[in-house]
Formats: structure tokens, sequence, C-alpha cells
């Protein structure tokens, strides 16, 4: 049975995750609550988000749901502030909430394509400059965007999301420099196809078994909790001299 790291230096620090309530994003939630980290979380699913805080009631910190549209940055940032005077300056923000919803290029409008971007990417650089100086004053931090691998795979069915995915990474190369003055970490978390539920649900049919079977380099799925447990690293002072980097975790895929 594998035996999985803590890491010390997450005990007490404050982080903030987007997308928070489902998926990937509950794993990050909770993994973070169980290192006795301070958790906020964000989520347009307030059922799902109340429930995952009546779940890790038993953390060393109870997590601190705020119902919020990052789409809204005049919300985000009220969150974030709310998320602050609640738990205290914010040393790793975790920017993970997105929506893959299919879409066909010919028909894309004008309004589409900006709600797309403010879901999938604008958020991140500006939750990532509203967290900036908490950082600066706690001497350095983490913040951990995620990408996808989809964009890497030219998958077909999503080219606003697979544009977005891939501008994570220019994100990350763009502020390594200028964070990293002030010891402030950015990285890429890059998912290949996890199965969550909602992939279940949706996608994951006889032939995406055999695609994972066929393409995937290691056997099994890739599950939310793998790449909670990357960001974890990613937070924690263990990686304090990564910066700038895609961390790829999609099982030997690409």
């Amino acid at each position: 049975m594998a035996a999985f790291a803590t890491y010390p230096s997450l005990l007490d620090r404050t982080v903030f995750i987007s997308g928070g309530a489902t998926g990937i994003g509950a794993a990050f939630v909770e993994h973070f609550a169980r290192q006795g980290s301070r958790v906020a979380f964000i989520d347009l699913d307030r059922e799902h988000g109340q429930a995952l805080c009546e779940e890790l009631a038993d953390a060393h910190h109870r997590p601190l749901f705020l119902p919020c549209d990052v789409t809204d940055l005049d919300a985000l940032a009220a969150a974030i502030a709310q998320a602050r005077a609640a738990m205290g300056p914010i040393g790793v923000l975790v920017n993970n909430a997105a929506n893959d919803v299919r879409h066909a290029f010919g028909d894309t409008t004008g309004a589409e394509f900006d709600r797309n971007i403010a879901v999938n990417l604008r958020h991140q650089y500006f939750a990532t400059q509203a967290v900036c100086g908490d950082m600066r004053a706690l001497g350095g931090g983490s913040v951990i965007c995620l990408g996808s691998t989809g964009w890497m795979k030219k998958n077909a069915g999503y080219p606003m999301y697979a544009m977005a995915k891939a501008a994570v990474h220019g994100l990350v190369n763009g502020l390594a420099r200028e964070l990293g003055r002030d010891r402030i970490r950015i990285n890429a978390l890059v998912p290949g196809w996890v199965i969550t539920e909602k992939q279940r649900r949706l996608w994951l049919d006889a032939e995406g078994e055999a695609e994972i079977a066929r393409v995937q380099c290691l056997p099994g799925y890739l599950m939310a909790d793998d790449l909670a447990r990357a960001a974890l690293f990613l937070a924690a002072d263990d990686s304090r001299m990564c910066t700038g980097q895609d961390f790829i975790v999609d099982g030997g895929w690409v």
C-alpha cells in the first residue's frame, strides 16, 4: 500500500483555491486541509461546496467556502479579501476553476469567446495579482495554475478551452521572473485525462477505456488525488527552487 508525504511547511499555511467544490478542486481542498493548512475555496456550486466543508469538519482547520463566480472580477477580489480577513495572508494560490464544455469553432460568437476566456484564463491572472502583496509580506509564496494536456494532444471539440489552457503556460513564463524577485513561485500543474465523476458520466466509454490502455504509459486511471499530491509538493517549501515550469501529471500520455 502506498504511503504519501506529509509537508510540515503546509501546516497553518493559508491556501486559496478556485473551483474547489467538485472534481480535482475538491481533491485539492481535502488534501490541503488534511495537511493542516487553512483552506479557503470558491465555487458557484453552493450545495457541493457546503457539503465538502461538512465532510472536512474534523480537519485541523475547517475549510471556508465562499460562493463566487470567477468571471466577476469584483466578486473574486472580495472573496480573496474575505479569505484573508478570516484566515490570514494567503501563501498559496491554486488557480483551478475552469470549464471544458464542448463547442464548435464555426458557431462561436464574440460573447461566448469572452465568457470562455473569463472562465478558463482571466481569473488566473487577476487572482495572482490579488495575492502577490500577501506573499511578498510573507517572504514568498506559491502560485499553481492549472493547465491541461488537451491542447498538446490536438484534441478537437473545444478550441477556446485549448487556447486558454495553452495560454496558462505563457502566463506562468511571463510572471516567473517578475514574481521570483520576491520569492514567489509560479508553476503550471498540467493534468492529463483525470477520471472524475463528471468524466465518467459524460465521456468515459468503451472507446475511452481502450485509448487509456493503449496510450497511457502507466496502467490504471489518473485520479484527482494524483493531481492533489503534486499540488502539495508545489505549494510546500520542498519545491522552493521550482518556478516557471510545467509539471505534467498524465500517466505518461504526452
